[in-house]
């Protein structure tokens, strides 16, 4: 029979690789425009995977099983 427990947080774990993969290629962001409040795309677009990637851990990290 298959464990579902375990695969499901295998699974989720796999949202890591969510902000990973965005920022994996520099060339497709290495962009000027468009500008938001002044900054180039290049530096806002990374800047915006900070509360990303702050949300996708956190979600991985509230469905892992806790021994407390």
């Amino acid at each position: 029979m298959m464990n579902t427990n375990r695969s499901r947080p295998r699974f989720i774990q796999l949202l890591l690789l969510v902000p990973f993969l965005g920022l994996l290629d520099a060339g497709l962001y290495n962009l000027a425009e468009p500008k938001l409040l002044g900054f180039p795309f290049f530096y806002w677009y990374q800047l915006l995977w900070v509360p990303i990637t702050v949300f996708v851990i956190w979600i991985v990290y509230r469905s892992m099983p806790h021994d407390d």
